[in-house]
Order: structure tokens, then sequence, then C-alpha cells
């Protein structure tokens, strides 16, 4: 049967290069589709992962739902202990890969005027190795030899109208509740994925946040890991052994809240995208196969006229169109990767997404399940569009069909 089938194929050249060209088009349509839109993931992703959240965050147990409220209540005391038994249940080589951070809020001052902000004390040196993603639009990058320096978020400096190595001073509440205040030097001014953000945020070392809130304790510690794949595996083992110490691990994805809507919207879109394409599929391979199979009902005629059943000749055409769908998907899936490899090497610049000033360079990521799923598509749309002529010309009456050879 197939092997008649794939005679027929060969014989019927311009109607087969038709349908194959249809049924390639559309598999390489949805390779190049799912591949720019994974690499929106990919991307947004390491985004926040390299200038916010890090891949794991651990707090005491109940700081994520009202340490902003409580922060006294909810502080690590022990930091490098832990730091030490988090390297040692995810397998991190380096110890710059733990940083701890210090939360708080407060008002910044440039002489002139007031600016609610959030800030954080970090260890400068670890997290210039986590924020790949931030960039320095002024200034520099804090280091641990800057005590007293402060790094701003673009929207920060514009607003307070502050340069690097203009003063400002800094005022919070200690945990006790007296009023503190520190001086600091403007070292730089960055911008990270999220405007939000930048506008609020401020950035001080460590040792100047634990003297400015009065505590030598830190609010949450942050694990950096080599590969973003690996975080879910990290997480599961954190939070089994750290559970017991009463801490709590938060994953990226459970931190940024943002992307969780933005995949959910961006698959919602593919998946529409997907139904289209198949859709179309159909249509234009239906089309050319039933031209083919229409130009054939003679033969067809002559078959069953010689003693071939009715049914042979649906299964004999059903043949055909899986054929027709096999080589057109697997064609379709090579052009797909080779088209993706081309456009991943030129790059396709990219407007800043929403909440944005910074645009990127867009990729076509191959993703196996998008390469199994568009050979599906392709393979079952050319099944699907050969069962009703098949069924057509398999119940056309005999003398009716031979008419087709006068």
């Amino acid at each position: 049967m197939f092997k008649l089938a794939l005679r027929n194929i060969i014989r019927q050249k311009i109607n087969t290069a038709m349908t194959l060209a249809a049924i390639m088009s559309g598999v390489a349509g949805i390779i190049l589709a799912g591949g720019w839109v994974n690499d929106i993931y990919v991307q947004l992703g390491e985004a926040l992962i390299h200038s916010q959240s890090g891949h794991l965050q651990v707090y005491r147990q109940g700081y994520f739902d009202a340490g902003t409220r409580s922060p006294e209540r909810y502080l690590i005391s022990d930091p490098n202990s832990i730091k030490e038994q988090i390297i040692k249940e995810t397998g991190v080589e380096k110890f710059d890969s733990v940083m701890a951070r210090l939360n708080f809020s407060g008002l910044l001052n440039n002489g002139r005027s007031d600016l609610p902000i959030i800030g954080e004390g970090v260890e400068p040196d670890r997290e210039a190795k986590l924020g790949s993603s931030l960039s320095i639009t002024a200034g520099r990058q804090l280091v641990n030899e800057d005590t007293f320096g402060v790094m701003l978020g673009k929207g920060v400096a514009n607003t307070l109208k502050l340069e690097p190595g203009d003063y400002v001073t800094l005022l919070s509440n200690t945990l006790e509740g007296a009023l503190s205040s520190l001086d600091f030097k403007v070292i730089g001014v960055f911008q990270s994925f999220s405007n939000d953000y930048d506008a609020r945020a401020v950035r001080i070392p460590l040792v100047a946040a634990q003297e400015l809130l009065g505590t030598q304790s830190v609010n949450a510690l942050v694990v950096s890991l080599k590969n973003t794949a690996d975080t879910d595996f990290a997480a599961g083992r954190l939070k089994q052994q750290l559970g017991l110490l009463g801490l709590e691990v938060k994953t990226w994805v459970e931190l940024n809240d943002f992307y969780e809507k933005t995949v959910e919207l961006y698959k919602g879109q593919f998946g529409v995208l997907q139904f289209i394409i198949l859709i179309m599929v159909i249509l234009s391979v239906a089309n050319s196969i039933n031209m083919n199979i229409f130009e054939r009902v003679g033969e067809f005629g002559t078959m069953m006229a010689l003693g071939n059943r009715s049914d042979h000749v649906f299964k004999l055409i059903l043949s055909e169109g899986m054929l027709l769908g096999l080589i057109g998907s697997s064609l379709g899936v090579a052009v797909g990767i080779i088209l993706a490899l081309i456009i991943s090497a030129i790059g396709i610049p990219m407007p800043p997404p929403p909440n944005a000033n910074i645009g990127y360079i867009a990729q076509i990521q191959i993703v196996p399940s998008v390469l199994a799923l568009s050979f599906v598509i392709g393979l079952v749309a050319a099944i699907l569009a050969s069962i009703l002529p098949a069924r057509h010309v398999s119940r056309i009456q005999v003398v009716e069909a031979l008419r087709q050879n006068i």
C-alpha cells in the first residue's frame, strides 16, 4: 500500500510539490513562532534573575507575606552558617554565588527635596556578578571599598537631578523605630528591566544598611545558580532542609508575578496562532490534495473495475496523504531549524517590553517540544485534508469514475 502510494506521489510531481510546499511553510512557521515566543520567556526570565531576584531567595518563614510590615520579626541572625548549608545542599561551587540582602524603606534627600525610596543593603562584589542585566548609565558599580557609596535607579537620579559624585542623605527608621540617617556619595546610576523598580530603588553596601537600621542581621539570602534549569531541583532540596530551620525558599518565578502573567499571555496568543496555522495548512493541503485526487478519478475507477474494493482506494488516498505529511513535516522541520539558526545569527531588534526602556535582540530558540508539535501538526493536517476527498472518491460509482477517462 505505502509502496504504491509513494509511486503515486513521485508520479504527480507538480501537485506533490504544491502540497509539500504548503505543509513545509506551515511547519516552519510554527517552529519560528514558537522559538520566538520561547526566546521572550528566556530573555525576560534572565533579565529578572540577573537584575533583581537571583534564582532563589531564602527568608524567615512568613517574611514574604508580612515581613514588610514587621521586618524586625523576620531577620536571619546567622547568615554565614545558612550560606554554607545552601552551598552544600545546592552544590554551588563558589561562595560568591550566595549573597545577603537587607531591605529597607526611607527618604532620600539631595539638600533640596525628599523622595520616598526602597533600598537594598547588598554585598557589592557579589551583586556585581549577579547583576549582569543591570545597565550602568552613569558612574560605575559599587565595590566593597565604597563603604558609604550609593547606587541610584535611573528614575531616582532623574527625579532628584543627581549625578555620580553628588552627596545625598538617606533617612530611615531603625528596627526599634528610632530615626536614623547617613550621608552617602553617589557612585553610579543603574537601569534594570523594570521602570517601576528604577523609579524607587537605591542600593548601598550591606554594612552601611546594617548601621542605618541598627542590626547585624539580614532579611534575605539570594542564591545565584550556574544554570536556570537547575532552579526547581535546588529549590526542592533547600525547602526540605531549610524548612526545619524555620526558613522558606522562593524561586525567581514566585518572586516575579509579572513574568508569570506575561508567560500566560503569550501562551494564549501562541495557542491561537498555532490553531490559525493548523487551519491554514489544512485548507492549503486540502486544496492541493483535492486537485490531485479529482484529476485521478478515472484512475481510481479503473482500479475498482479491476477488482479493488472501495476501502482499498480509501486507504490508498489516506496513505498518500500520510506520506505527504511525513515528508513535508520532516522537510518543514529541517527548513525551520535552518531559518531559526540564520535569523538567530542576525538577530531581531526588539522594542522595549511594557514597563521598560531597554530594547533587546531577539533570537529564535530551537525547542524540542515545538519541533515535535510542528511535525505532528503538519502530519495531522495532511491526513485530515485527505479524508473527505478519499471518502468521496471511494463512494463514487465505477461507471461514473470510468467516464473521467474519456
